[in-house]
């Protein structure tokens, strides 16, 4: 079996050297880089963890803990999460707790059930001597039972879509409030004075936040708010649609959904009322979800930082790992700010 010290030897390097190319932390030449790199595919070397593990006392190794890889954000946070571990020489460990599919007939706020599933991935975690671990949320809430679960093996945590309870460790968000008072914004800046919103269920993180900032935007703009214009949905296409009809005869020029799905429901409640997007009435989302581009007009939204709190999750671990001797107390949670998406679904009413 080839050895690190044989690569070495192969090499004309140092068995240092080799072990620093395979980890991604070398700051040697590329011309020395390359021969180790080639010297590795040739002789099909496969480096001994375990026992570089025992030496060190780290494993090199990231927990991922997802709670349901099918919910439309978590792809994309887990992507970014994994290529900037790749790049600092992290070994990510993935496991997708699929959460909606097991909590499908119960609340799936209830912590409990969570815990319990997800009780048995952290003793995996803890069988392999993960450095740290980063939990991805399916959707925003206070988590109050799971943190004491998962610090009971590892104090490294960031948490991403969620705010741990105790705040002993970092939670990577959405700015929901600056997101919404930049799309009020932009619909006043067209003209709109009478704008209209379709929400998410009222006791939502979310929905709290984007009221915050819409409200900010009106104040700033010297409008009014009015709750009468304000009515709350359930996330999905059919709350949407049927808000939309109840705003809609109440004479609004503008109306803001929440979500793109939500959004995606407006424009049929729209059509059904023999209005043209884009031109008799004005519609924004909040998402960027891909049906956002496949409405006719295209729907004018906010994209998520979803990429951007993937890569603020992973570098504050790896910054946390780094710098072990830090203490936490608490740790106030970072706000991703996402970015407007101007498309065809607003007309200017200043023209």
């Amino acid at each position: 079996m080839v050895s690190l010290k044989d690569i070495a030897k192969m090499c004309n390097v140092s068995p240092s050297t080799v072990s620093n190319v395979l980890n991604g932390k070398s700051s040697m030449s590329d011309q020395v880089k390359q021969r180790v790199l080639e010297a590795v595919r040739e002789t099909g070397y496969q480096p001994n963890y375990y026992a570089r593990n025992m030496r060190t006392n780290k494993s090199g190794t990231i927990g991922i803990i997802v709670e349901d890889l099918c919910q439309f954000s978590s792809p994309f946070i887990v992507e970014m999460i994994l290529e900037y571990l790749e790049q600092k020489g992290y070994r990510p460990i993935l496991m997708n707790l699929r959460m909606y599919h097991k909590l499908k007939n119960t609340n799936i706020e209830d912590e409990d059930t969570l815990c319990s599933i997800l009780e048995p991935v952290i003793q995996q975690m803890d069988a392999v001597k993960v450095e740290g671990i980063i939990y991805v949320a399916a959707h925003c809430r206070m988590l109050k039972k799971v943190p004491k679960l998962v610090s009971k093996i590892n104090n490294k945590i960031v948490y991403t879509y969620a705010y741990a309870d105790a705040r002993e460790s970092k939670s990577i968000i959405i700015d929901d409030e600056t997101g919404a008072k930049d799309v009020i914004e932009y619909i006043i800046s067209k003209g709109h004075k009478k704008i209209g919103i379709i929400a998410g269920t009222a006791d939502n993180f979310h929905t709290i936040a984007r009221i915050k900032g819409c409200q900010q935007a009106l104040f700033n703009a010297g409008l009014l708010f009015n709750p009468d214009l304000l009515l709350y949905g359930e996330w999905d296409m059919k709350s949407g649609y049927e808000r939309a009809k109840q705003l809609l005869d109440k004479g609004i020029t503008a109306l803001w959904c929440m979500n793109d799905r939500m959004a995606s429901g407006a424009y049929g409640a729209a059509r059904e009322m023999g209005l043209e997007v884009g031109k008799d009435i004005s519609i924004v989302g909040f998402d960027n979800h891909e049906l956002s581009r496949s409405l006719y007009p295209q729907l004018t939204t906010l994209e998520l930082p979803l990429y951007t709190i993937g890569y603020c999750a992973a570098q504050a671990l790896v910054e946390e790992l780094n710098n072990s001797d830090k203490e936490n107390s608490d740790i106030q949670p970072m706000k991703c700010k996402g970015r407007l998406i101007v498309r065809d679904s607003v007309c200017d009413l200043t023209k």
